[in-house]
């Protein structure tokens, strides 16, 4: 009986950051194994289908994909950009902040155009918004892999104190205009902006990103993952979807030898990436390979809010279709509806017409997100529910979504009168979902929470005390697509030439 296969490197979960770091280990030579617990790849790329309408679960729009901008060359290098089914947002408005009283505000792509609509808002508040800009960029140039670069002197490792900047409190310091500050931050379920702890360095480089930008994936997100699932085989990498990693062996020295699924199947390798929350790793991976220390700050953590999301498939030529995201603010608290009252809730909105390829003048659906905390669905906590385990949740569960389902149909007529009419079916997600399909604890949306007070303690390193086990995924560095992608070269330069991996990139003007 022959051995079985040993890979150079296992990684545990097919989120982005773990397929790019696969894609990125395959095209240096590595033999690559991902293993996904889910029948569907993708982590938060996750799509399904209803009334013949395509969802997204977690990919609603992307920033920093303009020619030559950041993203796009990091999809370049990786062989996907090219593929991509992308349709831009409005140049003149990707996100539209609306505030309770009726009156809305455009985020425009660049920072010309930015500055300019706002200035025509808010004329009076010419500096302040300039001023806004200027932080945002600078901000930014503090992250050199954020840049493609290597990085010099001016870098937040070498200037650790502009991790300690609030971007609630900077934005109050330069205006006190109370419509201007929360419009500067009214994208804020984009990071689960949070008033007593969100850092403004998360905030300037994710609205720098979409600034430089914006756009939909048509038919869904789910093609990122696709595409890099290709360019893994193309370049001899494999993945085995169903794949539940429970445990892992190790050899005399405390080093990984190999992990096992629940399936009884195990799989060997030199070295492994976990694509999981640094909670769940810490389980599988044995509480007693990781220092107390690491472990009781990891438990400490507190991760982002969790949302709850309606998906809408709609009569047909009955809603139009908007080429930009609406933000629409119930209450002027707008950084606190985080730790909302539930009486009050929902206090805020996200709302999007998925891209389809089928019609760009009316909309065959309608995305709503607004934040859920897990306490609300905490009494079915050990249920669980997908579509590889199906298991269906009592009656006062549906009841419950019903009720809420019920609190934000009536929220939309007060925007959108008659909308009840143009509704052909109503689906929704709890945090629940979340935390079954994608394995964040409590369901969090964006996974561990920064935070400005104590930005060292919120840092989480590629490398673990196991000297083969490494991490990837959105707490490395930030979350979303790019901050994710990011996160896996940073992993991946553990293994690979950090220069010439960046040099490669750069290349990619157009």
């Amino acid at each position: 009986m022959s051995a079985p296969k040993q890979y150079d490197f296992v990684i545990v979960g097919s989120g982005i950051g773990g397929l790019s770091s696969a894609v990125m280990l395959a095209k240096n030579g590595y033999s690559v194994l991902v293993l996904e617990k889910n029948h569907q790849i993708g982590g938060a790329l996750q799509v399904f289908s209803r009334d013949k309408c395509i969802f997204d679960t977690g990919v609603h729009y992307i920033g920093g994909l303009d020619e030559g901008e950041n993203l796009y060359r990091m999809f370049k290098y990786l062989g996907i950009y090219d593929g991509l089914n992308l349709q831009s947002l409005d140049r003149d408005c990707f996100d539209l902040i609306r505030l309770p009283n009726g009156k809305s505000y455009p985020h425009a792509q660049g920072y010309a155009a930015f500055s300019a609509n706002l200035i025509q808002c808010f004329p009076e508040e010419k500096k302040a918004i300039d001023a806004f800009c200027v932080k945002v960029r600078e901000m930014c140039d503090f992250f050199p892999l954020y840049n493609l670069e290597m990085g010099d002197e001016q870098t937040y490792y070498n200037n650790p104190e502009i991790l300690m900047l609030g971007a609630w409190d900077y934005v109050c310091s330069i205006t006190e205009n109370e419509d201007l500050r929360n419009v500067l931050l009214g994208s804020g379920p984009l990071y689960a902006g949070d008033q007593k702890s969100t850092p403004f360095y998360v905030v300037a480089l994710i609205m720098n990103s979409y600034i430089k930008g914006s756009y939909r994936l048509v038919d869904g997100g789910s093609q990122i993952a696709k595409l890099l699932v290709k360019e893994l085989r193309k370049h001899g990498g494999e993945i085995l979807k169903r794949k539940e990693v429970v445990s892992a062996n190790f050899n005399e020295q405390k080093e990984i030898t190999s992990v096992n699924c629940s399936d009884g199947t195990s799989y060997a390798a030199s070295k492994f990436i976990s694509n999981m929350h640094p909670t769940p790793t810490i389980n599988i991976f044995g509480k007693q390979n990781f220092r107390p220390a690491y472990r009781d700050r990891i438990a400490k953590l507190e991760n982002t809010v969790s949302s709850f999301m309606i998906y809408f498939s709609l009569k047909e030529n009955s809603f139009p279709y908007f080429n930009y995201n609406i933000y629409d603010h119930y209450s002027m608290d707008c950084w606190n509806s985080v730790k909302y009252d539930v009486n009050e809730w929902p206090h805020t909105l996200y709302l999007c017409t998925p891209a389809s390829s089928k019609s760009m003048e009316y909309a065959e659906s309608l995305c709503v997100m607004c934040y859920m905390s897990y306490e609300e669905v905490k009494e079915w906590e050990n249920t669980f529910n997908t579509v590889l385990n199906p298991s269906k949740r009592d009656e006062a569960y549906q009841k419950f979504k019903a009720e809420k389902e019920q609190k934000i149909v009536e929220r939309m007529e007060l925007r959108f009168p008659g909308f009840s009419e143009k509704i052909m079916n109503v689906y929704s997600s709890t945090p629940l979902t979340y935390k079954d399909y994608i394995g964040t604890p409590e369901g969090s949306l964006y996974g561990i929470m920064k935070d400005y007070k104590n930005p060292i303690a919120t840092t989480i390193n590629t490398k673990t005390r196991i000297s083969n086990l490494y991490l990837t995924g959105q707490n490395i560095i930030f979350h979303g697509i790019l901050g994710a992608t990011i996160g896996a070269f940073v992993t991946c330069f553990n293994f690979i030439d950090p220069e010439e991996t960046i040099k490669k990139i750069k290349e990619y003007e157009k």
